[in-house]
């Protein structure tokens, strides 16, 4: 069901509409905010614009780090699982 929401993001309030639960995009503009403060604070004559820049770089730097760690963890288990049924095989060869 669409909703819409007013969503606070660096001091720019957002009008959506949206069927996303209200609790799940508050918690993203949240999570959005805190690394505004936190840049805020060390880049302290950046403009606005600088700060959701980095805000950006940020998030992009997590996911793509996220999605590295998700294809190893496939690859883990791919090869585990691989070789769970090599071994199954032979062990059922030998009967």
């Amino acid at each position: 069901m669409k909703r819409t929401i007013t969503l606070d993001i660096a001091g720019t309030k957002f009008r959506l509409i949206s069927d996303a639960e209200p609790f799940h995009l508050e918690g993203l503009a949240s999570t959005i905010n805190e690394l505004v403060d936190r840049l805020s604070r060390s880049a302290k004559s950046a403009s606005a614009a600088q700060v959701l820049a980095l805000v950006a770089l940020d998030l992009a730097d997590e996911l793509k780090t996220t999605e590295r760690k998700l294809q190893d963890v496939e690859q883990l288990t791919r090869t585990t699982v691989q070789g769970a049924i090599a071994r199954i095989d032979q062990r059922l060869r030998e009967q």
